[in-house]
This record gives C-alpha cells, sequence and structure tokens, in this order.
C-alpha cells in the first residue's frame, strides 16, 4: 500500500535514487520541495537543467566546467610543470581549498577496480600521459584515495610515468585508509600534501 499519491511517489522515488540520499531523506526533500515557493522550485529545477547541458569536461585536466578550459589550466600563475592526478573533481575541490597547493591537476574520473569491471582504459589514464608527452611536465603527485582502488591506481600510474623520467611522489599518509579525499578536513590534507614521498 502506497502511502502517498503518484506524483510524491514519484519525486520521492527520483530523490532516493540520488547518492546518499536514503529513503527518509528522500521524503524529507520531497515534502521540503513541495512546501517551497513554486518559483524557487522552478528556480532549482532550472539550474540543474542548465548545469546538465552546460557543464563539460575541461580540455586540459578534465574537471568539470562551464568554459573550454577551467580557471585552474587558464591560471597563467600556476605550475603548469606539476600535475596533481586525483579520482574526481570533488577531491580537486578539497585541495583547492587548502589554498596552498600551487600546481595544476588531472581528474580520473575513477580508480582501477577489476573487482567491478573498472579499468585503466576505463579512466583518463590515456589522456594524462598525452599531457606529459606535450608538456615539459617536472612532477606528477598522485593524490588517489588510500582505497585499495586507490592504492592501485596509484602503482598503475607509477609504473606508466617512471620510465619517462618525470618525478612521481604520493601523498603522504595523514589521509585514513578507506577515507574520501572529499570528507577530510584541509589541514589534514595539507599535511599530507607536504609530506608526500617519492613512489
Amino acid at each position: 500500500m502506497q502511502l502517498y499519491s503518484g506524483p510524491i511517489n514519484k519525486l520521492i522515488d527520483e530523490l532516493a535514487a540520488l547518492p546518499g540520499i536514503g529513503e527518509k531523506s528522500a521524503q524529507r526533500l520531497a515534502f521540503h520541495l513541495i512546501n517551497m515557493p513554486k518559483a524557487k522550485v522552478e528556480r532549482l529545477a532550472a539550474s540543474i537543467v542548465e548545469a546538465k547541458e552546460k557543464v563539460c569536461y575541461c580540455r586540459e585536466c578534465y574537471t568539470l566546467t562551464d568554459k573550454d578550459i577551467c580557471p585552474v589550466c587558464a591560471n597563467e600563475k600556476r605550475d603548469h610543470t606539476t600535475i596533481m592526478v586525483v579520482e574526481n573533481s570533488r577531491d580537486l575541490a578539497a585541495y583547492e581549498k587548502t589554498g596552498k597547493y600551487e600546481g595544476v591537476y588531472h581528474v580520473l574520473h575513477g580508480a582501477i577496480s577489476p573487482m567491478i569491471g573498472i579499468g585503466p582504459n576505463d579512466i583518463k589514464l590515456k589522456e594524462l600521459l598525452e599531457r606529459l608527452k606535450a608538456n615539459d611536465i617536472k612532477e606528477v603527485i598522485i593524490a588517489t584515495n588510500s582505497s585499495l582502488e586507490g592504492e592501485t591506481t596509484a602503482m598503475y600510474i607509477s609504473k606508466l610515468i617512471k620510465p619517462t623520467g618525470v618525478r612521481v611522489t604520493r601523498i603522504a599518509s595523514g589521509v585514513p585508509v578507506g577515507g574520501d579525499l572529499e570528507c577530510i578536513d584541509e589541514v589534514t590534507l595539507l599535511r599530507a600534501l607536504e609530506g608526500r614521498t617519492e613512489l
């Protein structure tokens, strides 16, 4: 037996399908949206549609942006000879919050995970190697998560890049094993960055 009418159930189902939103949170959000003024709901819906239509990958680092090149890659004051490799755009944002990293990024959009069928060709590794060939890169900092998949990806990248002569480092501990970078405070991220080690 359904407790609510069709449109309410449909809204709850759509919200519950989002990552990190359970049934109860979806129900709370649905009722909040229904009680919002119509103009606010329309602005929210329009911003979702606009983001979906206009957001794309930066052609340099593959983070999400609404321009051809993201603000970090377009910034000439950044050190374009140092690339930090992260799993997703949320990890990039977490490091940017520290305000201390001066280089640029490369977003993989995932990590190698044979258990769920994600191999090296399923993430932006080929694009990273092309950047290394086309530019004078001095260091690649691998800042993948401290999970099994993140460590596997870090080792794979290290083995690919070391023969090219580019310095390869890994962020230091301080980031807990199994922890996601986006959930870690800026001080811990900064310590991990400053204490990175050679791979």
